[in-house]
């Protein structure tokens, strides 16, 4: 009767998954930020631009890089966060917020310029516009 054990036993052990030793699970790896390509070829340039228009954009270039590897929210967020705060703040701190503002859309509107039609042109100067206008009051205040 011993055999027949011993050889039941040895039999159920070749059939049974060999286990392995338990393993800690390690930490779940996080990738690094997926940045956004730079689009390709000389679109940061305006073909055909005034000497002074060049200078603008190629001083600009670094900081629009910059802007487009930052996740698309941040810049938003930051001038509307810029906005209420100089909104809401007497002064000249409210002041200075307004300011950052209107530097912000007065950039973006710069190198804009050549591609927007009058009704653009008259829109982009006026929202600067307004904005520094607030920016006067809150240092009034």
């Amino acid at each position: 009767m011993s055999g027949t054990n011993r050889s039941d036993r040895q039999r159920q052990q070749r059939q049974a998954p060999k286990r392995r030793p338990a393993q800690r699970a390690s930490p779940p790896r996080r990738s690094p930020p997926r940045r956004r390509p730079v689009p390709r070829g000389d679109s940061l340039y305006t073909p055909g631009a005034t000497s002074a228009r060049q200078s603008v954009e190629r001083r600009s270039a670094a900081l629009l890089v910059f802007l487009h590897q930052l996740p698309a929210w941040v810049l938003p967020l930051v001038l509307v966060a810029l906005l209420i705060a100089g909104l809401a703040v007497p002064g000249a701190i409210g002041a200075t917020a307004l300011c950052g503002v209107a530097a912000v859309l007065g950039l973006l509107a710069a190198l804009s310029w050549p591609q927007v039609g009058a009704l653009g042109r008259l829109g982009r100067a006026a929202a600067i516009a307004a904005v520094l206008v607030m920016a006067v009051v809150q240092a009034t205040r």
